[in-house]
């Protein structure tokens, strides 16, 4: 397949970054709420610096359990979770911020190893917002979270 230079970015996003609901966070305050979410520490603490250098208050949850508590806590606007985590995985951390009446309209972004098909024929119903596949530029992120809070 050929692409044209001036579109091979947005080729990249719509491949390896997209949303999939209408669900979009409206920040009120300064500064967005993004809650990072991943059973690796070394991996989602890396992820955190590099959001600090994009004027965003962001925190960790170490796994879908703390990803519940923290959402509950916190009221994060964005969060962008690991799917695959011991445990309590990705999509069961994901439906239970959506049982909770104050999470349920929290937007979700799955930032997976994990092939979109694979995630989708896992889904419930519409407990994921957004796809992000892992290991590619984390400006598809940033795209993605900017699409999301506009």
């Amino acid at each position: 397949m050929v692409i044209p230079a001036g579109s091979q970015m947005q080729y990249l996003m719509n491949r390896f970054a997209h949303t999939w609901t209408a669900r979009r966070a409206r920040p009120d305050e300064q500064k967005l709420r993004l809650l990072l979410v991943d059973d690796n520490r070394n991996g989602v603490e890396a992820l955190a610096a590099m959001m600090s250098f994009h004027d965003v208050d962001c925190r960790i949850a170490l796994g879908g359990q703390e990803a519940i508590t923290v959402a509950a806590d916190w009221m994060p606007q964005v969060i962008v979770m690991d799917i695959s985590m011991p445990e309590c995985n990705g999509l069961q951390a994901a439906l239970a911020i959506r049982a909770d009446p104050r999470t349920a309209e929290t937007v979700i972004i799955a930032f997976t190893a994990l092939d979109e098909k694979e995630v989708r024929q896992r889904l419930v119903d519409e407990e994921i917002d957004a796809y992000c596949q892992k290991g590619h530029a984390t400006t598809h992120l940033m795209r993605l979270i900017e699409t999301l809070t506009s």
